[in-house]
């Protein structure tokens, strides 16, 4: 296993990470994503450790709350203290029926974080991450909330997810003028299906030292190559398509994807994510599984060496549309950028 500096911090994290959006049983959209018990749970998390997996990634909204305590209990059971296991968790998601049971507002961050540290059994949340951003709140009262969690010990270091390239400049405009505890992660959405980052998120990123932590790199499952056409789709996507998944243009992504994997005796599966690991503005990608087998081929998939060309197959089957004014900017730069 290789390992990344988080950000602009000293914290060194595993280039895959284990997603625990799985673990708990939910009701609602949580009943077709999760489901998984203790034992279930406990048995992919001493795969990742035995893999060198250091960080496991959860929110308090996943499954009511309830993948927060199977993670807590999980890692009481099999004794992994914050140097073997890092915990991320989020908030923003609605987490109960009350007004200020949503959002990032001071009194809902607050609550969320005790409640977390209460289920986990921690005295501290080591990623502490704005699942997205709050149109009601004022990013200033999210962030000076952030920072004091942080003096108080509670959390080691602050991330968000879902945060646009502006949402990203802004919240350095404001911890860069008020010396708050700096983001240092941005978990996004990044597929060969679903390539957006690369326009501007990634860049500010890089920029602004904030690294990217992907979600879903297989799209929801998409890119294992079960939902296509001929396929054989049994899982949640058939109930559920999410992230959103346009099969005109991800289908003919999912054909190179077989095709490169006939190449090099892999999955469809494993290629996607060997192609996203060689990506060098990501640095650490999240891989959830149901079973101990689906995760040991996810696993599998950092030792897969993909070579030029098949990654630039891969790149021009997946090229996403660019929207303006990236378009023009590309014809402009065709005598600016070198090789």
């Amino acid at each position: 296993m290789e390992y990344n500096t988080l950000g602009r911090s000293g914290l060194r994290i595993s280039r895959l990470c284990l997603g625990a959006m799985t673990f708990g049983a939910g009701t609602g959209i949580w009943g077709e994503i999760a489901g998984l018990d203790r034992a279930r749970a406990a048995r992919l998390v001493s795969i990742a450790v035995e893999q060198g997996i250091n960080l496991i990634d959860t929110a308090d909204a996943y499954s009511q709350g309830q993948s927060e305590v199977v993670v807590g209990q999980v890692l009481a059971d099999l004794g992994l203290d914050e140097s073997r296991m890092l915990v991320a968790t989020k908030v923003r998601l609605r987490t109960g029926p009350g007004h200020n049971d949503v959002g990032l507002g001071r009194s809902h961050i607050m609550r969320s974080v005790e409640t977390s540290l209460r289920r986990i059994g921690r005295d501290h949340i080591d990623l502490f991450q704005l699942h997205d951003r709050d149109a009601l709140v004022p990013l200033e009262e999210t962030l000076r909330a952030l920072d004091d969690l942080v003096t108080q010990g509670k959390v080691r270091h602050i991330g968000v997810c879902n945060f646009s390239a502006g949402d990203l400049e802004r919240a350095r405009g404001i911890t860069n003028r008020t010396h708050r505890s700096r983001i240092v992660s941005n978990q996004v959405h990044y597929a060969l299906t679903s390539r957006d980052v690369e326009h501007e998120i990634a860049p500010v990123g890089t920029a602004n030292e904030v690294s990217l932590l992907v979600w879903s790199p297989l799209a929801g499952g998409y890119l294992s190559g079960k939902y296509t056409q001929g396929g054989n789709a049994t899982g949640r996507r058939t109930r559920l398509n999410f992230p959103p998944i346009d099969p005109a243009r991800a289908d003919p992504v999912v054909r190179v994807l077989q095709e490169v994997a006939t190449e090099l005796d892999a999955s469809p599966a494993q290629v996607a994510l060997a192609w996203i690991l060689q990506r060098r503005e990501v640095c650490s990608v999240i891989i959830g599984a149901r079973t101990a087998e689906q995760l040991a081929a996810n696993l599998d998939a950092q030792r897969i060496a993909l070579t030029a060309p098949q990654i630039e197959r891969l790149d021009q089957v997946s090229q996403p549309q660019l929207p303006y004014p990236y378009w023009m900017q590309q014809f402009h730069d065709k005598d600016r950028i070198v090789a």
